[in-house]
């Protein structure tokens, strides 16, 4: 690691000193407009090929200092380019007024609105590529948002990729995550896995962040937002860039990009490549991924144009899933390995020396590949369409036998210690040899369980500008999905063959044969089924633009299908088919009282069907039995907002509510024989809260930041459900085996009202400084502060129980925690190549902070610390890299 740091940072130096001299400067000042003369907020202005660069400020001023006699560009999302020549005098070009370009807007926003500062009326935070390049340094992407109201990112175990984002209270599957305006949430249970994204970054043009119903146009609208990540197509200019980075823990990104330019024939292509690699922060957490993103497009004449964009990820990486009791994280300082808060209860060694992570494993490739159409069919009139793929493919590790529990490292919180060694380390030569040595096959062994998927879908927006006040739009949103879920053994560890317990227990079948049956590598175990979702919808908007006044009202409905064939347990059976129906109306309307204020509100309500994972069959991995206490949930939400604009600074307060009735759920019980869980309905949550956001520019060269975000949200119904044991089989009441749905399958109520959503800071505030020292050269610190978060709770762990029913106890209170980054960035040249170094160290302090948790305070009645099952967040780290574009 020190030679590789050695030689980067060489590199860097003389790159530095090679660097030219600097011309004589001018400064050019002037302030970019919209068509309708409103500032556009965050324009781009860079010298052609120069390092300079700067973006408008709240007010749509700039000022740039500048080489005499060079020409200056001016780039917006959704707006034509503009060049203007700088003579040898400084000059003040007024005001710039810029020219919507529908294509360049179309190719990238099929069906999701980019919404437009002091016009659309929704809370937005949107994130340009400087931004991103400046601060990502190795993490992920929705750690880059956790300045922005209303977030709370994490890395959650710390294994490469599982981070995890909520958006006002609400996690990854209520929130819509687009690439293009095309979907990336899971049909199946919602989730996003960043892992399958990281590829992302280095091609992304802007991130827009839309909190609440916003303004996407798509038939089954989010909960708790939107997040639209656009990247590059024919706006890329002709060039491309190599870079190479480095950070703590053997970490390395190399990576190309290429891009020709629109040519004279209007055809223009953009590719990336890049591999990344490292041992991980956590112990044993190493990780291999790569990424391509491949984009061709074609200018057809003047009303046509094509967009062929393909992005993957192909990555392995080992993860960490044990939560531990804070001694006993303690205690890992003291053991023989000195991992600490790094410590991973599953990592050891078998009898050859070999490293082993036991069923911590993940490998997946998610390819997404679109086909974009943008008709101009005459000057008032278009169509906008995007025919795409998703093909996933990939598994993950998981344990069976009757000794599995102890492949999973800790049993409630604490390292088990029949395989444990002295160093902490878990001690796979021991269980391997009791494997080999049993005349009953493996105690435990490792299956592969494989998760695959074909996802089609198409999206296809009309738009109409009836009158110069008046657009419509109207369009549909198919989706169509197979899933594929088998689970495999693919190592005995030193055993000759294993009898599945989950078999001998199971009353699918009463073949003799089939329960007690010898397995062997390559076996099915567990569950072998399809999955069949079917989403078709509509959508329609009306937006009315009138001076200072702009407004919108929008509707979709939706239909959705779902079923499932089992191999396992049905012999080939395909279930019944469930077909519910879901719609939506929202509307809003945003005011420009003056040239500084501006007020904005909107409403929504909606009705979706659950996801297949849980709500619409009793156990989707088991059972093909629907759940006929599926019902649809239902969102009601409105937000108020205000916006104050200066040439120096900027506010924006938001205040919103939303309430979440009928939706399902699922919950463990670890503290259970056998760690059931609870599939729920008629979960019913109230979000609300409000947000602040400043941009103040002190001076041409200094900016500062802040935000503060204060939610109040709750569970508040009493939800009922049934009982699972972990193979996803119906139990009674004693924890047998028994069939979905039978009088004697086990049903409860559990009482929630008022417990507070957990894992999900409910009090965040940020504060930043970017100054630019010397030209090109940038310094900045943020912070961030996280409180009021809650523990999620274990049903068990967490609930007394009283008259037939479980009562959740408000769960433990996490300590609240304020961490530091610092970033630095230098733009200079390398003869006549433009080069950017940046560094990074995130938790500057190396802040020791508690990031998720579990309560598991029912056992003492304390509900405290004590008993709390955790994961600490990332102590200090850094990283460094180098890009050089041509």
């Amino acid at each position: 690691m020190r030679k590789h740091l050695v030689h980067f940072l060489l590199v860097a130096m003389l790159s530095v000193l090679s660097a030219s001299a600097a011309f004589a400067q001018v400064t050019v000042k002037g302030q970019v407009v919209d068509e309708y003369n409103e500032p556009l907020i965050g324009a781009t202005i860079t010298v052609v090929g120069g390092t300079q660069g700067t973006v408008t400020d709240v007010n749509g001023h700039f000022s740039l200092d500048v080489p005499q006699n060079s020409i200056i560009l001016f780039k917006y999302l959704g707006y034509k380019e503009l060049n203007r020549k700088i003579g040898q005098k400084s000059t003040n070009l007024g005001v710039i007024s810029m020219e919507s370009d529908a294509v360049a807007l179309g190719d990238v926003t099929i069906t999701s609105s980019i919404a437009v500062a002091r016009k659309t009326p929704v809370a937005v935070s949107t994130i340009n590529p400087i931004f991103i390049e400046e601060k990502l340094g190795t993490q992920e992407f929705p750690e880059i948002l956790k300045s922005t109201p209303g977030v709370y990112a994490t890395k959650e175990g710390g294994g490469y990729g599982d981070s995890r984002i909520n958006l006002r209270g609400f996690a990854s599957a209520n929130i819509a995550v687009m690439v293009n305006g095309v979907p990336m949430n899971e049909m199946e249970w919602g989730g996003v896995y960043w892992s399958n994204w990281t590829g992302l970054t280095d091609v992304t043009r802007n991130m827009q962040v839309q909190r609440g119903l916003g303004a996407s146009k798509i038939a089954s609208p989010s909960v708790g937002g939107s997040i639209n990540i656009i990247t590059n197509s024919t706006d890329a200019k002709k060039g491309g860039s190599v870079s190479y980075g480095i950070a703590n823990d053997g970490y390395n990104k190399v990576a190309f990009s290429l891009s020709s330019g629109v040519n004279d024939k209007g055809w223009a292509f953009s590719v990336l490549g890049s591999k990344t690699w490292g041992d991980g922060y956590v112990q044993g957490t190493a990780f291999d991924a790569y990424a391509w993103f491949v984009n061709i497009s074609k200018m057809i004449g003047d009303n046509h144009s094509l967009s062929l964009t393909a992005t993957g990820s192909p990555q392995k990486h080992n993860k960490r899933y044990d939560r531990l009791t804070i001694v006993e994280w303690e205690k890992q300082k003291k053991v023989g390995s000195g991992a600490g808060y790094r410590y991973n209860a599953t990592y050891g060694f078998d009898a050859t020396g070999k490293e082993r992570v036991g069923t911590n494993y993940n490998s997946y490739h998610k390819p997404q590949i679109s086909l974009n159409h943008i008709w101009d069919i005459d000057a008032k009139s278009s169509l906008s369409s995007s025919l795409y793929m998703s093909i996933g493919d990939g598994y993950g590790y998981r344990g069976v036998g009757t000794n599995y529990s102890n492949l999973y490292g800790a049993t409630n919180g604490v390292p088990n210690t029949g395989y444990r060694k002295e160093d902490g380390t878990f001690d796979y030569a021991k269980i391997m040899a009791e494997n080999a040595a049993s005349d009953n096959g493996s105690l435990a062994a490792v299956a592969k369980n494989i998760n695959s998927h074909k996802w089609y879908g198409l999206l296809s927006t009309y738009t109409n500008q009836i009158t110069d006040r008046i657009n419509i739009q109207a369009g549909v949103d198919m989706r169509y999905y197979v899933g594929t879920h088998k689970a495999k053994i693919v190592d005995l560890y030193g055993g000759e063959y294993i009898i599945d317990p989950d078999r001998e227990k199971g009353k699918f079948k009463d073949d003799p044969t089939w329960t007690n049956q010898r397995l062997y590598i390559g076996d099915v175990v567990y569950r072998d089924y399809d999955s069949y979702v079917g989403q078709y919808g509509v959508f329609g908007q009306a937006e009315y633009s009138l001076d200072k006044l702009s407004a919108f009202v929008s509707a979709n409905a939706n239909i959705n299908t779902t079923q499932r064939q089992d191999y396992f347990y049905y012999d080939n059976e395909k279930s019944d088919t469930q077909t519910k129906y879901g719609f939506g109306v929202k509307g809003g309307t945003n005011y420009n009282l003056t040239s500084n204020h501006n007020v904005f509100a909107n409403v929504g309500f909606f009705s979706r069907a659950p996801f297949l994972s849980y709500g619409v069959f009793l156990n989707s991995n088991t059972s093909n039995l629907l759940n006929d206490k599926s019902v649809n949930e239902k969102v009601f939400s409105f937000e108020l907002g205000y916006g104050y604009t200066s040439r120096n600074f900027n506010a924006n307060l938001n205040i919103y509510r939303t309430s979440w009735l009928d939706k399902s759920t699922v919950k463990t019980a670890t503290d259970a024989q056998g760690s059931p869980y609870l599939n729920m309905s008629g979960v019913d949550a109230l979000h609300q809260g409000v947000e602040l956001e400043l941009v103040y520019k002190p001076m041409p060269k200094m900016e500062l930041t802040g935000m503060f975000s204060f939610g109040d949200w709750k569970w508040k119904s009493n939800a009922t459900g049934y009982w699972y044991n972990r193979s996803g089989q119906a139990i009674d009441k004693n924890g047998n085996a028994t069939t979905p749905g039978s009088p004697d399958h086990a049903f409860v109520t559990l009482n929630m009202k008022d417990v507070k959503v957990g894992n999900s800071a409910q009090t965040t505030a940020a504060l930043g400084i970017s100054y630019e020292v010397l030209e090109g050269l940038r310094i900045g610190l943020s912070g961030n502060f996280y409180g009021r978060n809650y523990s999620d709770y274990d049903i068990t762990g967490a609930t007394k129980f009283e008259s037939g029913e479980f009562t959740i106890e408000q769960p433990w209170r996490i300590p609240s925690a304020f961490v530091y980054d610092g970033h630095l960035s230098y733009k200079f040249k390398v003869g006549n190549l433009n080069a950017t170094w940046t560094a990074n160290c995130n938790n500057l302090l190396n802040e020791k902070y508690i990031t998720d948790a579990k309560d598991n305070g029912a056992k003492t009645g304390g509900h405290g610390w004590q008993d709390a099952t955790v994961f600490y967040g990332f102590g200090r780290t850094w990283s460094t890299s180098l890009k050089i574009r041509f």
